[in-house]
């Protein structure tokens, strides 16, 4: 809406409420009387196109005020757009960041292993950029996305990682969600618990869904003195990409045991 245009309703609407005021005081205050009818004197289709002009002049503030509200709320609606944009972009760039060093100095002693990686690492590079930009994405393409970051793991890693990935969900229902909440999870597990550890690495991730409710469970080993330095910006962007994609609808539960770490988040895609 263009500043004349809004000078100019707000110039009718101080006129349409100033006039009938003014003849009102004019009427009490001047000629003293203690009651004034308004347009008792005058034809009634005077009456009449008056009362249709305040008419259009209440449905044009009413419209007004709906625009307003609207235009609010697609202002809050971008601000929380661009703020899960924002914390969906630092997503995976330690891990990136530590593929890259692992495939500079694979180069020199096996060729075909970096090749191999740098190929997977493509893969996993390009869904995060492209299918990351996406409102929605399949919970089958999050969980292929989770295998091939695991695999790259285990191709960068000269050590055993024992992981277990179970996954109990239907592979015909379409459920849809959040791209890259999963990784975050999974992420936190590899980032503190097995690149601490010299052995006896161990990452546990369970997947399934009921009733229109997807549940996954993620615990990982870790070395309890590495673990008193960690900040977990991740899991921290995490809970706040949650609390703006999926208010009330999801639970986000983080337990520790001795030397164990467990993550659970409970989310309603239905």
């Amino acid at each position: 809406m263009s500043k004349t245009l809004k000078i100019t309703i707000q110039l009718i609407i101080v006129c349409s409420i100033a006039i009938p005021l003014l003849w009102v005081g004019y009427y009490v205050i001047i000629m003293g009387k203690e009651s004034v009818v308004l347009l008792a004197d005058y034809p009634s289709a005077i009456g009449v196109l008056i009362i249709s002009y305040y008419g259009i002049v209440f449905l044009c503030i009413l419209l007004w005020l709906i625009w307003q509200i609207k235009q609010l709320l697609d202002l809050k609606n971008e601000k929380i757009k661009n703020e899960l944009l924002h914390l969906q972009s630092q997503v995976n760039p330690h891990f990136f960041f530590n593929m890259l060093n692992n495939i500079y100095g694979t180069m020199d002693k096996d060729i075909d292993r970096a090749k191999k990686i740098v190929l997977k690492l493509s893969d996993v590079m390009r869904y995060s950029i492209y299918e990351g930009e996406k409102p929605m994405v399949s919970l089958l393409d999050e969980i292929t996305y989770l295998q091939q970051y695991i695999e790259l793991h285990q191709m960068r890693y000269h050590k055993t990682i024992a992981v277990s990935f179970e996954v109990d969900t239907p592979r015909n229902e379409q459920i849809k969600l959040m791209p890259l909440v999963l990784i975050v999870l999974v992420e936190n597990a590899f980032k503190h618990g097995v690149e601490r550890l010299t052995k006896d690495a161990f990452v546990t991730i369970q997947i399934r869904t009921n009733n229109g409710i997807l549940h996954i469970e993620v615990s990982n080993n870790f070395d309890s003195e590495s673990r008193l330095n960690s900040k977990g910006i991740g899991l921290r962007n995490l809970k706040r990409r949650l609390e703006l994609a999926y208010p009330k609808k999801h639970n986000l539960i983080l337990e520790e045991r001795e030397n164990e770490f467990m993550t659970k988040l409970q989310l309603q895609y239905d």
